[in-house]
């Protein structure tokens, strides 16, 4: 299909810069978020910028922040306050029909509250109180195992510590976090493959690489920082492919706003050289076809594969099975373009595969992993200088999270060293992730819920069920900067508890403190906010485990919850002695200028898999699986009763093969996850959320335009019908037989048991789905 150039000006620029100042003015940020943007990602004092993982450059920069960060910023360094007189004027029940933007700008959560079910209103409660309901909440469970654990990517590593421990020692594994829905199947796969769910990669590597295959990413939106890295790896003649079914305007050119000569004279830099225009769902028939070749052609690594890999064999037979058609059929791609790609990574001497969550989320999201990695131990590219795997991650903290042992499947290695660390006995059952979770407390089995931060409902598939299985628990918990939406479904006691920002001075008995976290390439780094809080009577996060800890273990307790809470130097004392690779942290981290990076097994060719080897994996679902799925759909949706939506469409189609589409989720310009900064999404120049993407072309196939309102309809896994719509048509430069929409509006499509087998990622990226296009009501116009 054509290429269509829906936004032609370079990613970043002026634009970016007027944008950034507008939000700090709109959120009544400007003084407090100017303040903080200067201290963002500095390397002595500063705080880790919370808008994504990217790590910092060893190279020091007045200012080291990008668009999205200083909208994240923004957000938490506003002045205006969710307070008392707040909830006192707006009913839990009418803030349920807020949208996610109102709720975000309502301000900062500045005291504790209590939801009165008899007013429909929270109510201010004291700490103490709010301890006291916790406590005996948790005290009346017939089981630990029914109270469910969450945790967003944002908590740093020494409250993240204290929170896992907290929640072991009450005697559960339950303990979901974000990377349930985000990169889970990275930390699955190269985990098994490799013996570490990490990136092999530094930032320095970046540098020295001669091709970057980007799998899945939209870095201009997402995690702009990584632009100019891209931008330098370029310019040293490094040559880049994108692998996307979208082709994003942030992959063209990049205008760095930190360049004079890029701002004053209107240059800008080439980022990468062509897009692989893939189908959706169709990464591992690509790289099957890749990998086909290059065996076929024996242009692989053979003493590496040799010395250090296992079960190749296997998968070389596997792969020469797979016939070109079924390649070309699942991906989307002609052999000769897949044969093209294949010689560039044959002649590359140094190859980095990165990806984001176009290649995790999905129910084959375990085997495009296993593929990439696949890949790379073909050519011998983990362990050497300039390539490797590099899953970019989003939150700035969920690695971090990970490693302090936010885990509900905790390896037996953690549970044993923190239990002789801390003389106190560790649950060896594994627990519920997000999935499992979710359909646990929809089926009743959870009683107690308490996430520690992150929008929990509204990020996982079935928002609206989780909603309503939230109103049943007998309690629910929320720590917290900002209100979301899943505060707003209460429990028969419901709480939130307002926390310090990441922006924000941590003062205690013991002086000044300063937090942690890892980002996406293994690199530990110090932040330290300088703002004053907004309220004086917030918490840490720390604190507020501490004296849950205190309140519900009482005086039997011999864990010093106060002393760590107070003293993060206590707290990084016992990571120290509990967690691989921490020896020393108070010291290191203190004289390290950027932090240090922890010891990464594969990077030295030191396999901690089964075999004791790099391990070599066969995909699980056949390369057809979405092509199949797509017909197979069809095929039955023809033969169901309710026939009035396809015969529709194929009445209205030149083609009558095309009866169900491939339905995508995406992030606008103006959000950060579940967080709805503003309407604009630049780079695909719409001003509203209630959009569907396709392709022109595909539209006047089908006899279809612009402006036209369509509904979305899908069949779950257990056959029951869901609807998504009205949305606007609006035009994408997009794959065939593929049409995108906003997440986190799009949830309620998806289904908890549409996910992959080993990692339960939920299927975000990849659902069939049928479209209508219904008539305009005088409403809709009036919208549109």
């Amino acid at each position: 299909m054509r290429k269509i150039p829906v936004y032609t000006h370079p990613a970043a620029g002026w634009p970016a810069l007027i944008a950034s100042a507008r939000k700090l003015m709109d959120y009544k940020a400007f003084l407090r978020g100017s303040i903080s943007v200067l201290g963002s990602n500095q390397p002595k004092g500063g705080f880790d910028c919370p808008g994504c993982a990217w790590p910092d450059h060893k190279s020091y920069k007045t200012l080291d922040v990008c668009e999205t960060g200083i909208k994240v910023i923004a957000s938490e360094a506003m002045s205006t306050r969710a307070d008392a007189a707040f909830f006192a004027k707006h009913t839990v029940t009418e803030l349920q029909r807020w949208s996610g933007y109102e709720l975000e700008h309502i301000g900062r959560l500045s005291e504790p509250l209590y939801y009165d079910a008899a007013q429909d209103h929270y109510v201010p409660i004291s700490w103490q109180d709010a301890y006291a309901r916790i406590a005996q909440q948790l005290q009346q469970l017939d089981s630990p195992d029914e109270a469910l654990f969450y945790t967003s990517g944002r908590v740093t590593n020494e409250p993240a510590f204290m929170y896992q421990l907290f929640v072991r020692c009450f005697g559960t594994n339950n303990l979901p976090d974000c990377s349930n829905m985000c990169h889970e199947p990275t930390s699955v796969m190269l985990g098994k493959q490799l013996g570490i769910g990490k990136a092999t990669v530094v930032l320095e590597d970046f540098e020295q690489a001669k091709l970057i295959i980007m799998f899945g990413q939209n870095p201009a939106t997402n995690h702009p920082r990584m632009l100019e890295m891209l931008a330098h790896a370029h310019k040293q003649g490094c040559r880049i492919i994108s692998v996307n079914p979208m082709r994003e305007q942030g992959l063209r050119k990049f205008r760095n706003p930190q360049k004079p000569t890029h701002m004053v004279a209107g240059q800008s830099d080439i980022m990468v050289d062509d897009v692989i225009q893939i189908q959706i769902g169709g990464d591992a028939a690509l790289l099957t076809g890749i990998a086909k070749w290059l065996i076929a052609n024996d242009k692989m690594n053979n003493d590496f594969i040799q010395t250090h890999t296992s079960g190749f064999e296997t998968l070389k037979q596997w792969i020469q099975q797979q016939s070109w058609a079924d390649i070309e059929r699942g991906c989307g791609i002609a052999q000769p373009d897949i044969i093209n790609l294949a010689g560039l990574i044959a002649d590359s001497p140094a190859t980095i595969c990165t990806w984001g969550m176009g290649i995790t989320q999905h129910v084959q999201g375990d085997d495009n992993v296993a593929m990439i990695t696949n890949l790379l131990l073909l050519m011998g590219m983990i362990g050497i200088d300039g390539a490797g795997a590099s899953p970019v991650r989003g939150h700035s903290n969920v690695q971090g999270d990970r490693t302090m042992g936010i885990h509900e499947r905790p390896k037996q290695s953690l549970l044993d060293s923190i239990e002789h660390v801390f003389n106190h006995p560790m649950p060896q059952e594994n627990g519920l992730d997000v999935v499992a979770g979710a359909k646990a407390m929809i089926a009743g089995n959870i009683k107690v819920f308490m996430s520690m931060g992150g929008n929990f409902s509204v990020a996982a598939p079935d928002t609206s069920t989780i909603q309503q299985a939230l109103t049943q628990n007998q309690l629910n918990v929320f720590v917290a900067t900002k209100l979301n939406e899943t505060m707003l479904y209460p429990a028969k006691h419901n709480l939130i508890l307002p926390c310090i920002g990441r922006t924000e001075r941590l003062i205690t008995a013991h002086g000044e403190q300063f937090a942690t976290i890892e980002d996406s390439m293994c690199r530990i780094v110090a932040t330290q906010g300088h703002l004053k809080p907004i309220s004086k009577t917030l918490k840490s996060e720390a604190q507020i485990v501490a004296d849950i800890a205190t309140q519900l273990f009482g005086a039997e307790s011999t864990i010093p919850w106060q002393a760590m809470s107070e003293d993060f130097d206590v707290t990084r004392d016992y990571i120290a002695q509990a967690i691989d690779g921490f020896e020393d942290f108070n010291q290191r981290i203190r004289t390290a200028e950027r932090g240090f990076n922890l010891y990464h097994p594969a990077r030295h060719r030191e396999w901690h898999t089964d075999s004791g080897k790099a391990q070599f994996e066969v995909p699980k679902y056949s390369i057809t699986y979405v092509a199949d799925q797509m017909a197979n759909d069809t095929a039955n949706l023809k033969r169901s009763l309710n026939t009035q939506i396809i015969t529709n469409q194929l009445n209205n189609a030149q083609s009558h093969e095309q009866a169900v589409w491939q339905l995508t989720s995406v992030r606008s310009h103006d959000q950060f996850n579940t967080m709805i900064f503003g309407y604009q999404d630049r780079y695909r120049q719409t001003n509203r959320r209630d959009v569907l993407f396709m392709h022109p072309d595909e539209m006047k196939r089908l006899g279809w335009q612009k402006g036209d309102t369509v509904m979305v309809s899908r069949q779950d896994s257990h056959n029951q019908a869901r609807t998504l719509g009205p949305l606007i048509l609006t035009e994408m430069d997009i794959a065939a037989n593929a049409v995108a929409t906003y997440y986190p509006e799009c949830n309620d499509l998806l289904d908890l048991d549409t996910h992959a087998p080993d990692s339960h990622i939920p299927s975000y990226k990849s659902v069939t789905v049928v479209l209508k296009r219904v008539k305009v009501t005088d409403k809709l116009t009036d919208l549109a």
